[in-house]
């Protein structure tokens, strides 16, 4: 199991997700910044903004995946 933060994936906070794959991380990330969002953190809001536009536009956001699975693979087992 690895971890990775909310800043690490763009965010503003040091909130570390855990999970056996980026994939793990990034559904993390997202459940995340949906609930601190609807709980008013306006801080989040602009990388719930970001996160919803890679859900919509999967292609384009090819990069930024490809990125966090490499940095991902890279971290040390925790």
């Amino acid at each position: 199991m690895k971890s990775m933060t909310c800043q690490d994936l763009g965010g503003p906070c040091n909130l570390a997700h855990r999970g056996d794959s980026a994939d793990d991380i990034i559904n993390a990330q997202d459940r995340h910044l949906k609930e601190v969002v609807k709980a008013g953190d306006g801080a989040h809001v602009p990388a719930r903004d970001d996160m919803k536009g890679r859900w919509r536009h999967p292609v384009k956001s090819l990069g930024w995946y490809n990125d966090v699975k490499k940095r991902f693979a890279a971290l040390p087992e925790s």
